[in-house]
């Protein structure tokens, strides 16, 4: 929406005679590289004598870039901009009033205005800034085993804008069903996407695809017979141990036991020889036909 007037005195007007124009489309560009968020004074004319103001409207009409009196005033601009942003001055004349911002951000996407300001008129335009991000090539890691030997894989990829899709395939490129898939969405550094399956076939090529609009990486592994073995031998040996440790336990119960009624025999036989009555010699009996 575009807010022309003409300045005469103290007194302002609308005024058809001049225009800022832009963009009708949202500019696109993708994290890292440079931009230009065209602006420019329609019919052309010298803007070298106004003042030309770029203001981030979604952050509380906050100072972008400012030209004024044939320089750039930047004491108030965002930190965020700071060093990354330029008019072009050979261009002002001929009315390109345009932005350049250099090593775009995630967080640069928004809405900017170019507002222009003369001594008879001022007027404004508003550009939208869509910002894509080319996340990190995804990593595949072996998350071990579950209780039945399925081998369990996970795919990570990080800084994605927007976000993306990622599917497990298989060699065949059929899609796998992917368990606890994850997003986590940080307005600094984009969409990170982790997605686990678990596969029970040895000798087996999987591949993660992560894709965003004409954007796609992939990673793939191969699941070796040596990986299923490992975790055969694993089981195997903590099946071994846990019979082991029920034998020890059984051994070390009857060996207490023999220990407990052979004391208790020689107490007996210590009492049978100091008194030898009827009952110390049944006791006796008992427990040598215990031990025995």
């Amino acid at each position: 929406l575009n807010n022309r007037f003409c300045i005469n005195g103290s007194l302002s007007y609308r005024c058809n005679e001049y225009e800022v124009i832009g963009p009708s489309a949202p500019v696109m560009t993708v994290s890292g590289e440079d931009v230009i968020l065209p602006c420019s004074i329609k019919p052309n004319i010298s803007a070298v004598n106004m003042r030309v103001e770029w203001i981030r409207l979604d952050l509380k009409d906050s100072i972008v870039h400012l030209y004024e009196d044939h320089k750039d005033i930047n004491t108030d601009q965002l930190q965020s901009y700071r060093g990354r942003t330029q008019v072009f001055t050979e261009e002002l004349e001929k009315g390109n009033t345009s932005l350049k911002l250099s090593r775009v951000q995630i967080s640069d996407e928004g809405r900017y205005k170019c507002f222009i300001q003369s001594q008879s008129w001022s007027d404004d335009i508003t550009v939208q800034l869509r910002v894509e991000a080319v996340g990190s090539v995804p990593v595949i890691t072996v998350d071990g085993f579950d209780g039945s030997g399925g081998l369990h894989l996970q795919c990570e990829s990080k800084g994605w804008k927007p976000e993306p899709d990622l599917v497990w395939l298989n060699s065949e490129g059929v899609t796998l069903t992917s368990e606890s898939p994850d997003t986590h969405r940080d307005d600094t550094d984009g969409f990170s996407v982790k997605h686990m399956i678990t596969v029970y076939n040895t000798d087996t090529k999987y591949h993660c695809r992560v894709r965003m609009r004409h954007h796609m990486m992939e990673a793939e592994i191969i699941t070796s017979t040596q990986m299923f073995l490992s975790w055969r031998s694993s089981v195997i040996l903590i099946s071994v141990a846990v019979v082991l440790s029920v034998i020890a336990g059984i051994l070390i119960t009857v060996f207490v036991c023999k220990q407990r009624d052979i004391s208790r025999l020689k107490f007996y036989d210590l009492c049978w020889k100091l008194n030898p009555t009827q009952e110390i010699q049944n006791q006796y009996r008992k427990i040598y036909t215990i031990i025995t």
